[in-house]
């Protein structure tokens, strides 16, 4: 087997390539020859060194990764739910980035026959943080003004077909105009690179937006938390823009300037207008298999009826995860970036 190895935090080329023998899988688990791996921005921040689950759960060295599709090959004892030759979708705790993937019974579904290997591996994070972002957090109801960063993005796109879903009225901004007409679904989209994002969020919500979901951190949570609405709630999931898109590393004055500038809430403040901020990395709740396990079945339920579209795709070879995430890190990419095992 091969996997992407990162021995200690740096820059791209500190993704190599490296052989081992194939693991075997162990009671209650199976081995997965991996046909796809989903890339997330957190994966970044992995091998840049400051993701700070990354460090509490494995530490260096560390194969980043936590989505992946392909085909049992393997199953060990006690396993009672799926097959040799069957083709799954997983889920795991870092590790992703490989040809060949033992993971427990438990985090691996049943690939819909209408979904590729590609659209597969692109599921589970993007669509599950926008889940647990929306019905767990959030709570929008019927006619809801949402305001959604990052639109064009993977957990961007994957909120606004949600946000549908619940039939919510949907505000999505981009950062470029090439991303405009990526955005499928939305009410409107606000380009705020050539048109002033409150002015134009202002028309359309004079009393504020009941939900706005960022994942950009500094550079956009004091405007949100103003443009709540009374009731309001803003949901953080993400600090994008703490890093320099397109460094590679952190710029450490940077990323310092931008921590201590991330606007601070009070509680009273919180009470007394009547808002609410929530944030989470689902990283730390990977063992709450009742949040996160029934959500995966529902989110393929809708898939299945075609209530649910993946997101664009563009797919890169094992061998060049560098450049993945180079792309990635640029901000100018739309929907899904993947990873493929020939």
């Amino acid at each position: 087997m091969k996997k992407i190895v990162i021995s200690k935090p740096g820059n791209y080329e500190a993704l190599e390539l490296k052989e081992f023998e194939n693991p075997r899988p162990n009671k209650g688990q199976v081995l997965i020859e991996v046909k796809a791996i989903g890339v997330n921005f957190a994966d970044c921040l992995i091998r840049m060194g400051v993701y700070q689950s990354a460090k509490d759960f494995v530490g260096w060295p560390i194969t980043p990764g936590f989505e992946v599709s392909g085909i049992i090959k393997e199953v060990g004892e006690g396993v009672t739910q799926f097959v040799v030759g069957q083709k799954v979708i997983a889920t795991t705790l870092f590790g992703g980035y490989t040809t060949h993937l033992v993971v427990s019974e438990d985090q691996i579904f049943p690939l819909p026959d209408a979904l590729t290997y590609e659209q597969g591996a692109a599921i589970p994070v993007i669509f599950l943080t926008a889940y647990y972002a929306l019905f767990e957090l959030a709570h929008p109801r019927n006619g809801d003004k949402l305001l959604i960063h990052s639109a064009a993005g993977g957990v961007g796109s994957a909120l606004i077909q949600m946000g549908k879903l619940a039939e919510c009225k949907m505000f999505a901004v981009v950062g470029a105009k090439h991303k405009v007409p990526t955005v499928i679904g939305a009410d409107v989209v606000i380009d705020k690179s050539t048109q002033n994002l409150w002015e134009e969020a202002k028309k359309f919500a004079p009393e504020g937006f009941d939900v706005i979901l960022d994942a950009n951190g500094t550079e956009t949570l004091k405007a949100d938390y103003k443009h709540l609405a009374s009731g309001g709630k803003l949901v953080i999931y993400g600090f994008h823009s703490l890093f320099e898109k397109g460094r590679g590393s952190p710029n450490w004055f940077k990323l310092l300037y931008n921590y201590l500038t991330i606007p601070k809430f009070n509680p009273m403040s919180l009470t007394n207008q009547n808002k609410s901020v929530m944030g989470f990395n689902l990283s730390y709740m990977f063992k709450k298999k009742d949040i996160l396990q029934k959500p995966v079945y529902k989110l393929l339920e809708w898939f299945r009826a075609g209530k649910l579209q993946p997101p664009p795709i563009k797919t890169y070879k094992l061998e060049d995860a560098a450049l993945a995430q180079k792309d990635l890190e640029s901000g100018q990419t739309v929907g899904k970036l993947v990873l493929i095992n020939d």
